[in-house]
């Protein structure tokens, strides 16, 4: 599926558009439609532990998101080797309004959320 970017993938200001495909129940690559070199590893949050916050309110206004929005959460994953000492950012969530097909990325303030961190290992959340 294809989503247009609002606002700033951090890091990354000239991406615009991307698509996402699934690999499996947890992970999924985001690939930027005009350069296909540039891709991400995202992981679905809450299938790995309890993850919920505030939407902030200019990402809300991004992404035009209303009560009635459908709306789906990913987080960014960097990949080490062994793949269980890949990392999680848990702080810069990105969002998509199915709606309209928008995504843009949040930045979450880590005294709000203590308990979410920048760079946690997935081999942390193994059960």
């Amino acid at each position: 599926m294809s989503y247009q970017v609002t606002g700033t993938l951090y890091g990354f200001d000239n991406i615009r558009n991307v698509e996402i495909k699934e690999i499996d129940e947890l992970f999924s690559t985001m690939v930027d439609v005009n350069d296909e070199n540039l891709s991400f590893t995202l992981v679905k949050p809450n299938l790995l532990r309890e993850y919920a916050f505030d939407v902030p309110t200019d990402v809300k206004a991004l992404l035009d998101i209303n009560e009635n929005s459908t709306v789906s959460v990913y987080n960014i994953l960097i990949i080490q080797k062994p793949l269980e000492k890949s990392t999680i950012n848990f702080l810069a969530p990105l969002i998509i309004n199915h709606d309209n097909n928008y995504l843009a990325q949040a930045i979450l303030d880590p005294k709000k959320y203590p308990d979410y961190g920048i760079a946690e290992s997935i081999e942390s959340f193994k059960s």
